[in-house]
């Protein structure tokens, strides 16, 4: 079960992600994963979603972020359809 301190954070980091930050990282890092830490604004790349983490931890180790993968509708793609 998600908390509602995580549903917080993810929605104000999508808030963040497509007011502030979708146009330009669609543009530059398309692939890539960005963890939005939704109370400082602040936002940290990585190539992978584990780095994207890491960097977010790193500055704000007592905060959870919300990771994007940048171009795409979700972070993580689980399994594959076959018809």
């Amino acid at each position: 079960m998600v908390s509602e301190h995580t549903r917080s954070v993810a929605k104000r980091a999508k808030v963040l992600y497509e007011d502030r930050l979708r146009s330009k990282l669609e543009q530059e890092q398309h692939g890539k994963y960005v963890a939005i830490e939704p109370e400082s604004g602040d936002f940290f790349l990585g190539e992978t979603y584990g780095k994207a983490v890491m960097n977010a931890r790193e500055s704000h180790p007592d905060r959870i972020s919300f990771v994007i993968r940048i171009g795409h509708e979700a972070a993580i793609h689980i399994g594959a359809m076959t018809y």
